[in-house]
């Protein structure tokens, strides 16, 4: 069989395939066997009817059709076995098949052409010297105070208030009935009723953000028994577009009072909420964690920035069957997540919508790919890789720690090896580029000044780590 190769766009390659005279007939000949023994014609047994009849009453049009399909299917997965491709995804043809039905003829050669997508070349153009800006997370040591102080009140106990009126941080048990005020220009108007707004024996921690602007307020120096009309505004914008920026007038009737009484911070209080013996060591534990959260994100915006300023340096031509193999990826990824939560995943990627959400996730798709692919490089460049020990390691550490789950060993295996080769590859490009730590916020805050109100760039949490890229194998009255 002759093949001849064109490079394509989007990383494919143009096979043109010769068939030969003696293949075209043999194939044309053996489906003309299977019609005879598969088609029913009246007055003739399956297998015995004549040949001449067999091609007048299925004719020579659909017979030939059958032939080429054979044909070039045969042909396309030969061509790529004999060049040595290593194809993705589905080939196609690039020939028109009405065409190829009315040039073959059985016993001469046959000519058609199809296309086949490869992994792309890359191209990274730089790698070392890198520079780059991340943002440093530093160890805040108010968030070990503020973390026993919401045990603290978790732990806290509630008891009845007499004798004086309401104050933040009460707890409030009320009866409330909410209306809309009538505008200025509508004085005699009827209040409207509020959605929603409406609630007996509602119990509430007293705190500002617990509702709308100034319903805790008017409740504050509130006696219990006494009931009061309070005016509170909604906030523009607001959740129900109907109330946005609407003033309301509340009744509230305040019918009992309750205030929080804290547990001790001392040795016993650590032993309740901990396994520590002391309060000394619970605090020790937290400060460990707390550098170690601080130490791990700076990290994480490194690397993120490496990656960034990475592909802005890789040249690679991307074949649509790896960009939506990828988004094919990411939706499933989506769903899984999606009914992890107890939702509907059904009614979420409806026909209508999984064509949206495939475009909108093709670009992330196309940056996930260059992350991969760049790393992918700079692995092979510099002779990295992950040490059978090290994976093995890794793995029985995790089945240590997670005794009870049904884990495929040989998918986790997979993953714990890109997990470890990606943190070599982070590793190495840390040490052989320069990254200038700037404070926590200052390039967020850059960011938003920069991007356009027209066009609203999406926000990505610095705080979550960097994905491990495959790097071996690229395929009520609230506000």
């Amino acid at each position: 069989m002759k093949v001849t190769q064109e490079k394509l766009p989007a990383s494919q390659i143009g096979l043109e395939i010769e068939i030969a005279p003696e293949m075209t007939k043999q194939t044309y000949e053996q489906v003309i066997k299977k019609l005879a023994t598969s088609v029913n014609i009246p007055g003739f047994r399956k297998g015995k009817v004549p040949r001449p009849i067999l091609i007048q009453r299925l004719g020579t049009t659909r017979i030939k059709a059958a032939a080429l399909e054979e044909l070039l299917q045969d042909g396309i997965e030969k061509a790529i076995k004999q060049e040595d491709l290593a194809a993705i995804g589905q080939p196609q043809l690039r020939s028109d098949f009405e065409e190829l039905i009315q040039n073959y003829e059985p016993g001469k050669p046959l000519t058609f052409s199809a296309a086949v997508d490869v992994p792309p070349e890359v191209n990274l153009l730089q790698y070392t010297g890198l520079s780059v800006q991340a943002e440093e997370v530093k160890y805040d040591p108010e968030k070990v105070a503020d973390t026993l102080d919401r045990e603290r009140q978790q732990m806290a106990t509630l008891i009845p208030v007499e004798g004086r009126a309401a104050k933040l941080g009460d707890q409030a048990i009320m009866d409330f009935k909410g209306v809309i005020k009538p505008e200025d220009d509508e004085p005699d108007a009827e209040p409207e009723p509020i959605p929603g707004g409406e609630a007996n024996d509602f119990q509430v921690e007293l705190q500002e953000d617990k509702f709308i602007p100034g319903f805790v307020t008017g409740i504050v120096g509130m006696n219990p028994g006494e009931t009061k009309e309070i005016s509170a505004q909604f906030p523009d914008p607001y959740g129900d577009e109907s109330l946005a920026g609407k003033p309301a007038l509340f009744t509230v009737t305040l019918k009992e009072l309750k205030e929080k009484e804290l547990p001790e911070l001392d040795d016993d209080f650590a032993k309740e909420v901990s396994e520590f013996e002391t309060l000394q060591e619970l605090r020790d534990s937290l400060t460990e964690q707390f550098q170690k959260e601080a130490e791990e994100k700076t990290k994480s915006n490194q690397q993120e920035a490496f990656l960034n300023e990475l592909i802005k340096h890789v040249e690679v031509d991307l074949p649509v069957t790896m960009i939506d193999q990828e988004i094919d990826s990411m939706l499933t990824q989506t769903a899984m997540r999606l009914s992890q939560q107890g939702l509907d995943v059904k009614q979420l990627f409806t026909k209508d919508i999984i064509p949206q959400l495939r475009e909108r996730s093709r670009e992330e798709a196309i940056e996930r790919l260059k992350r991969s692919l760049a790393l992918r490089e700079v692995s092979e460049r510099e002779s990295l890789e992950a040490t059978e020990e090290e994976v093995s390691t890794r793995v029985a550490k995790l089945k240590e720690e997670y005794p009870e789950e049904d884990i495929d060993t040989d998918r986790l295996q997979e993953m714990v090896e890109n997990e470890i080769l990606t943190e070599k590859i982070m590793d190495w490009l840390l040490e052989n580029s320069s990254v200038e730590l700037v404070p926590e916020g200052s390039l967020s805050a850059a960011e938003v000044a920069e991007t356009s109100p027209a066009e609203p760039e999406v926000e990505v949490s610095s705080e979550e780590p960097v994905e491990t890229v495959e790097v071996t194998e690229v395929t009520e009255v609230t506000e």
